[in-house]
């Protein structure tokens, strides 16, 4: 593969130009999708498996959980839905609902926070 000199030139002169632009200016970079801290963390309930969170066993239906709720170990919290199969989510611990992290039908990832208990 060859690669044409006059565009990496191009591109060299762009930067530089932008450098110069920038010069005395404080660049501030931050990646949003960073979880928040939690103080203990043995408090939360993460996902068993990569699917799609749902709040309720069904549309319409009266979530699993909420805010404030008291939950106990083995309580189902949600299903995460992966190649057409509901996985009942249950509770690790017991606790009392401080935070939901997901929103219904979202994707989840392995491992990734759905709920912060107190």
């Amino acid at each position: 593969m060859e690669i044409d000199k006059k565009i990496i030139k191009k591109l060299v002169e762009a930067l530089d130009e932008l450098k110069k632009s920038l010069k005395g200016e404080n660049l501030t970079i931050s990646d949003s999708t960073v979880e928040e801290e939690v103080e203990i963390s043995k408090s939360v309930v993460k996902s068993p498996i990569v699917g799609t969170a749902y709040l309720a066993p069904e549309p319409g239906a009266k979530p699993f959980v909420s805010i404030g709720k008291k939950i106990k170990k083995g309580e189902t919290i949600m299903i995460v839905e992966a190649m057409k199969t509901m996985n009942h989510v249950p509770s690790s611990l017991d606790g009392i609902v401080k935070k939901i992290c997901v929103e219904d039908g979202q994707p989840v990832e392995f491992d990734q926070t759905l709920i912060v208990l107190e």
